[in-house]
Formats: C-alpha cells, sequence, structure tokens
C-alpha cells in the first residue's frame, strides 16, 4: 500500500483571494501557522481553523468568531477553539490583539508505509516479545489504563473484557458499542495489548492485561481533524482518575505548521503530561523522499514536536530476536523537529511489517489483501509498517514499567512522565549497521529494551528527594536478548541536549524527579548543562541549529541527502562543504556557511 499523503481539506472550492487580504500587515501574518499562511496565499476561500486567545480574552475571542463564522468545539484548558472562517475573516481576526494565534485545524492521518513490502523472510512465530526482551514470567501490565486515540477497536476474543468504554469523537464524543470502519485502531490495540488467545499465543502483546478506554477520532478513510483528536486528549486528562487511565496512545499526526509552544495539539499534549499522564507518539513516516528515496531529516510530524511526549521512530527486526540486525527502515522520520530544532525522535521501537489484531470488516482488510497475514491457528490477523506500529508497541512498554513500579518495593512513589520517559531512554540498547552507529536524530536514545526498563524501575525510589540516590542495589545495566549480553545506552535527549554516564541514575544528580520540566535545565554531577550548547561526538548541537557531521539543520529546513529543502524550495549544496538555507523573516534571502572556512554571507 502506497504512504497516504497528509493534505490539507478545504471547506469549499478555493476562491481568488484579493490582493488586500495577502498584502495584510506582516505582523498579522506572524499569527497565523505556515500552512494558513500558504493557504492565503494560493487564494483558498474557507478554514477550518484553531484560534487561541490571549489571556483573559477568551469570550470576546470566542463571540468574534461566533460573529464572522462558525464556531465548533472549545477546548477550555488551552484557552482555544475550533471554528470556520472566511479568508477575509482570518485576517481581520488574526489582526485582532486579543487573539493569540490562529493555527489549521489539519487533517490527522494513520498512515502505515509501504506495508506490503516485507520480502521472502518472514517469522511463522512471533518475536517481538522475544526481541524485548519479554517472558512468559514478565509483568503484564495488569491494572494499567491505555487511552488510545485512533480509529476505534473491533470487539474480540483478543481484548476480552478489557475495553473499558468507547467515545466517538468523529461524532461529538458519543460513548456507543466500540467498532473500528478503518482498521488501525484495533492493530495498535493488539500490538499493544493482545491476550494473543486467537493465535495461542503467536501474536500476543507486549502487555496483554491492560485496559483499554478507546476514543475514535479517525474515519473509515483513517483521516480526522486535529480539534477532535484534541477534545479526546482533554477529555482523558479531565477523566484519567474515574477512567484510571496511566497512558495515551496517538499513532497519529500531522505536518509540523508552527513551533511547539503555539501547535495546539502539542499544548493539548504537554497539559496531559503535566496533569501525569504518559503520551506516546509517533515519530512520522516521513524519513524517505517519496520522488528520489533519499533518506532526509527534520520529517518528524506533530505532535511529535511535544518535549515531554515519548516519541518513537521505527525498527526493522528483520524476524529475529536479535538486535545485532536491526536497522532503521528509511521511512522513519528522523528529528529534529521544525522550528524548534529539538533532538526528536527519543527512541525507536519494532514497526517494520508487524502482524497484529484485524478488523475484518474494515477499510484497510477489506480494501488491501497484500496486508492480510493468518496466525497458525488460521485466524485472519494484519501486517502493517511504520512509526504508528513502534509507538504502539513502547506504549506497551509503558505499561509493563508502571505495572512494575507498582509493584515493587516503591509503590508508592509511581513515576512520573518523564521518569517514564528517561527510564526508557537509559535502558534502550543503540543499534549498530555496517559502518557505525546510526546517529541520534535517527535513532534517540537507542532501540527499546523493555526487559532492562522493567528492572530498572522496580528498582528505583522515586520518592527520593532530587539530587538524592534513589536506586536501591547495584543493577548492571546490561540486558541479554537472543543470548547475546548488549549493553544500555545509559544516556538521555533532553529537548536539544544530551546526557550521558552512570550519575544520571545512582550518583548524586538525577534529571527526572516530578519538578524538573522536560526541555529544561539538565543536571550532571550538580552542574546545569544548559541544554543550547552541548557536544555530541562530532556533532553540535547549539541553538536552534544543529550541526550534524556535514549536514546542518536549520528551524524549518530539511535535509534530503546532502541538499537543504527550505518550506516548498530546494536548495542544494556547492562544493567545499557549502550548505545553503533561507531565513524565516527574509524568504527571499539565502544566507551560506563554509563549513571548511567558517565564512558566511548572503544574496537577495
Amino acid at each position: 500500500m502506497t504512504t497516504r499523503r497528509v493534505s490539507i481539506i478545504l471547506l469549499l472550492v478555493s476562491l481568488l483571494v484579493p490582493l488586500s487580504v495577502w498584502a495584510a500587515p506582516q505582523s498579522v501574518h506572524h499569527k497565523l501557522d505556515r500552512a494558513l499562511q500558504q493557504a492565503l496565499k494560493n487564494g483558498a476561500s474557507v478554514q477550518r481553523v484553531i484560534v487561541r486567545a490571549a489571556p483573559g480574552a477568551y469570550a470576546t475571542v470566542r463571540n468574534l468568531v461566533a460573529t464572522i463564522g462558525v464556531v465548533g468545539a472549545e477546548h477550555a484548558t488551552l484557552g482555544a477553539f475550533a471554528g470556520a472562517v472566511s479568508s477575509e475573516d482570518l485576517v481581520q481576526l488574526a489582526a485582532n490583539p486579543a487573539v493569540q494565534s490562529v493555527s489549521l485545524d489539519a487533517v490527522v492521518h494513520a498512515a502505515p508505509d509501504a506495508a506490503g513490502r516485507f520480502g521472502k523472510k518472514l517469522a511463522l512465530q512471533n518475536t517481538l516479545r522475544g526481541t524485548l526482551g519479554l517472558t512468559t514470567r514478565s509483568v503484564d501490565g495488569s491494572g494499567v489504563g491505555v487511552a488510545l486515540i485512533d480509529s476505534g477497536i473491533t470487539a474480540s476474543l483478543e481484548f476480552a473484557g478489557r475495553i473499558q468504554a468507547f467515545y466517538d469523537f468523529t461524532d461529538g464524543g458519543r460513548q456507543v458499542k466500540p467498532y473500528d470502519d478503518y482498521g488501525h485502531g484495533t492493530h495498535i490495540a493488539g500490538l499493544i495489548g493482545s491476550n494473543g488467545l486467537t493465535s495461542l499465543g503467536q501474536y500476543r502483546g507486549v502487555a496483554p492485561a491492560v485496559r483499554f478506554v478507546v476514543m475514535k477520532v479517525l474515519d473509515a478513510e483513517g483521516a480526522g481533524y486535529t480539534s477532535d483528536v484534541i477534545s479526546a486528549i482533554e477529555f482523558a486528562v479531565a477523566n484519567r482518575d474515574n477512567l484510571r487511565i496511566d497512558v495515551i496512545n496517538l499513532s497519529i499526526g500531522h505536518p509540523i505548521y508552527e513551533p511547539a509552544a503555539t501547535d495546539p495539539l502539542v499544548q493539548a499534549v504537554e497539559e496531559a503530561a503535566r496533569a501525569g499522564l504518559v503520551v506516546v507518539v509517533s515519530a512520522g513516516n516521513y524519513g524517505r523522499n517519496a520522488e528520489t528515496g533519499e533518506v532526509g531529516y527534520a520529517g518528524i510530524t506533530s505532535p511529535g514536536n511535544a518535549l515531554s511526549a515519548i516519541t518513537v521512530g521505527a525498527s526493522d527486526m528483520h524476524a529475529t530476536v536479535t538486535r545485532s540486525d536491526d536497522t532503521v527502515p528509511d521511512y522513519s522520520s528522523r528529528g529534529p523537529t521544525w522550528y524548534d530544532a529539538y533532538a526528536k525522535p527519543d527512541l525507536i521501537a519494532p514497526g517494520h511489517g508487524m502482524v497484529s489484531t484485524a478488523a475484518v470488516k474494515s477499510t484497510l482488510y477489506t480494501q488491501y489483501p497484500e496486508l492480510r497475514a493468518q496466525a497458525a491457528t488460521g485466524w485472519p490477523e494484519l501486517r502493517l509498517s511504520g512509526t504508528s506500529l513502534a509507538t504502539a508497541v513502547t506504549t506497551g512498554a509503558v505499561a509493563l514499567v508502571l505495572d512494575a513500579a507498582r509493584h515493587g518495593r516503591h509503590r508508592d512513589a509511581p513515576p512520573s512522565p518523564n521518569a517514564v520517559k528517561a527510564i526508557l531512554q537509559y535502558t534502550s540498547i543503540p543499534l549498530e549497521n555496517g559502518a557505525g552507529d546510526y546517529d541520534a536524530l535517527t535513532q534517540g536514545a537507542g532501540g527499546l529494551n523493555a526487559a532492562g526498563a522493567i528492572m530498572l524501575a522496580s528498582a528505583l525510589d522515586l520518592s527520593a528527594p532530587v539530587g538524592n540516590a534513589c536506586l536501591e542495589g547495584d543493577i548492571e545495566p546490561v540486558t541479554v536478548i537472543g543470548g547475546e549480553p548488549l549493553e544500555w545506552a545509559q544516556r538521555i535527549i533532553w529537548g536539544d541536549s544530551i546526557v550521558w554516564g552512570q550519575s544520571i541514575v545512582w550518583g548524586q544528580s538525577i534529571v527526572w524527579g516530578q519538578s524538573i520540566v522536560w526541555g529544561q535545565n539538565v543536571l550532571w554531577d550538580g552542574n546545569t548543562v544548559r541544554g543550547e550548547s552541548i557536544v555530541w561526538g562530532q556533532s553540535i548541537v547549539w541553538g536552534q541549529s544543529i550541526v550534524w557531521g556535514q549536514s546542518i539543520v536549520w528551524g524549518q529546513s530539511i535535509v534530503w541527502g546532502q541538499s537543504i529543502v527550505w518550506g516548498q524550495h530546494l536548495v542544494g549544496t556547492s562544493s567545499g562543504g557549502t550548505v545553503v538555507w533561507g531565513l524565516v523573516d527574509r524568504p527571499d534571502t539565502l544566507v551560506w556557511l563554509d563549513l571548511s572556512g567558517g565564512a558566511a554571507g548572503g544574496i537577495h
């Protein structure tokens, strides 16, 4: 199946916009995200938008939108609401000082990548649990609640008694009987927590005892609106106690159109993390140029640019338990993030050729027969690929970490979202392939190691004050998988910084206390690392620019091989290592930097 492309869906046929609309003051356009600016420039008419009000101006802005357009879902926690306005009114809206920002109510997708291309090497027995170091004696996620925000779920023996509630946010958030007309959500749920009953354990999920609270936001074609996703996240936060939700799985996303600080979907994720929910999101399937086949950087999708989220890229197990042959598929999105240049993904997990539960009446199963698989029992399954599946695998591992912590020696101090993220990164296993390691913008801290994460979570005392030792007993940072002892990464990627060394866990400093916000200053042996200047290997992260090998990534630019794409414009490199990119405030200006001699200059 070919990769589904993310597109902007307009409500009405595009019309020619008067020149005066695009000629509005530049300060007005700065309140609009990149997609809305481009839509105005292209002459689009009516837009679905998410409007954020300035502090104290929510009612004023709501009334303003109601006067000029249509008000949709309200997002009180963000001081925002969805609506539909004309292009002319959009400019007037952005000019109002009571309006903080206006974002496209973007279409989100669940888009498995090239799911039918697996070659001949297929596993007869599921290797997923084995490559994560899991056995039948491992914890199973009992008592952990997962909010699955996706296309729904089909009730089956795989999830018997564990679908706690189902809400359809494509229809206003009504509570209805479970269904899945696209099939993606059911597949995701199977990877997270299928009990393996219909396959006699062959395709058992990572955390087979978790409970599911399912929120449908995608339609039968696997598409939905950002505003519905935000409504689902807000619902999960508001009902986390009575529904006992611990984790949110977001195997969906849209291109990044604005900085994380103004992106409504990102801010909803950050609010969820502040409320104590672990949010696991997909990195995106934009690691490969669809036209040239080249592997590129800066393809992370929203909300994968949320600092507090656990952003997951994909790995290919090649149908083996051992890690030595694991690779990162070309389609898996690399970092950094547009605008903010955050180092993402946070880690990678198995996501290629994943066999899991099928919704047999769904679009994916009925219209794409090449995706169908079958368990040894003859039970129908589905085989998909993409970072969506890697996200599901990681969500299952998060459930195991929470289970281990709750049943460990320190059950009164469950790990915070930051702690869970740090545990997964610290215990991850870096991938090596041929010439050497994958860089941190490709694999994050490394490949998911569920067994190691369980071990560390069981031994940590997170009730200890920040700055004190929190590990009970000695732990050797090694996990044996497939008979091979594999060392943990022992490093944490923190915003745009990378920290490493044993003192992260059991020295005099600890980086995952409840009071530490992900992306702010990092503690290193009692000293503060300011995050915006750090050297990792031969690469340098500095401010919003990243120098990685011989390539430079800056803000909105994306690197394909030796070329950099700026917005919609492809800008090449000259000989001698000179990289060219555009300026945010001056799109008609090109700037170059000669890596060999340090020379810089510009042309208009």
